[in-house]
């Protein structure tokens, strides 16, 4: 880790029983650039890490979605097509008002595309950051570079946040890509049945912007809390998966239901309230990280 930029310490000696120090300066956003930086450089490096989070994109964002759709499409047997048009009758009134096409097939492969896809965008973005924000601090003192950062000039709120967009990028980044590669394997498969290009929908605009950004923040900022304390990586994932899930199900529930014909005003409520949660946790979450955990002294 090469974070020691500045010729001005961050940090003066001090008894606190938290972190062997107290932070007296000033938060520069370059020391804190400098961790991002260097994380995503490593992980970039990282096959380990860079083949499952493409591999997981490319199958629920391209792979999957492409299957199902091109085959409802191009069903031919009408029975079927009619059997899973009428499976439709199971989502919301006002969802079903929103269907559009004008054959069996093309119904359903609209409602898939539109409101049953919605959980994809959800759970690969915080797999991806999960996997990366559970070895982010734990990771450093088992390749013996905790102590490098323990002493360097960053303070350790420099070091929580930098920690915290190399965690959030790798996820983030990869749902966007995905989700535009989806949206053309949408329009470019169901379009022809419904009139024209209709995807993205304002809803998912919503969801992608303004509601998955804080449900991911909010996972992080626990995962990293859990990193900081825990003695080994292994450790940390099993344990962050544990965290994740309730969330991952919390998130799945309320961008369908966002999506689903549930007004307009809803998914801006729910990502509003969630961005409130997200920045109370990010807050508390700093103090989870002393340069005593990064040395591996701390009890």
């Amino acid at each position: 880790m090469t974070a020691a930029t500045s010729p001005e310490p961050a940090v003066t000696p001090d008894s606190s029983p938290r972190g062997g120090r107290v932070e007296t300066a000033a938060f520069e956003w370059h020391r804190m650039w400098v961790v991002a930086r260097t994380d995503l450089r490593q992980l970039l490096r990282s096959k380990d890490y860079l083949l499952p989070m493409l591999a997981l994109g490319f199958l629920f964002f391209v792979a999957v979605p492409f299957v199902l759709l091109i085959t409802l499409t191009n069903v031919e047997n009408t029975n079927v097509a009619v059997r899973i048009s009428d499976s439709l009758s199971i989502l919301p009134p006002a969802a079903q008002e929103q269907i559009q096409g004008s054959t069996p097939g093309g119904r359903t492969a609209y409602a898939l595309a539109v409101f049953l896809f919605a959980p994809v965008a959800v759970v690969v973005p915080l797999t991806i950051s999960t996997a990366v924000g559970a070895a982010t601090i734990v990771g450093e003192r088992e390749r013996g570079t905790g102590e490098f950062l323990a002493h360097s000039p960053a303070s350790t709120r420099e070091i929580y946040m930098g920690k915290l967009i190399a965690s959030v990028v790798p996820g983030y980044v990869t749902t966007i890509v995905g989700f535009g590669t989806y949206s053309l394997i949408v329009n470019m498969t169901v379009g022809p049945e419904v009139g024209g290009w209709f995807f993205p929908t304002q809803e998912w605009w919503v969801m992608m912007l303004w509601i998955i950004p804080p449900f991911l923040l909010l996972t992080l900022s626990l995962v990293l809390r859990l990193s900081a304390r825990v003695k080994s990586t292994a450790a940390a994932q099993q344990a962050s998966g544990l965290i994740t899930l309730p969330l991952i199900g919390l998130a799945y529930s309320q961008s369908t239901g966002s999506l689903m014909g549930t007004g307009g005003a809803a998914g801006w409520i729910l990502g509003g309230v969630a961005w409130v949660v997200a920045i109370f946790s990010l807050h508390r979450g700093v103090r989870s990280v002393t340069r005593n955990r990064l040395l591996g002294v701390a009890q």
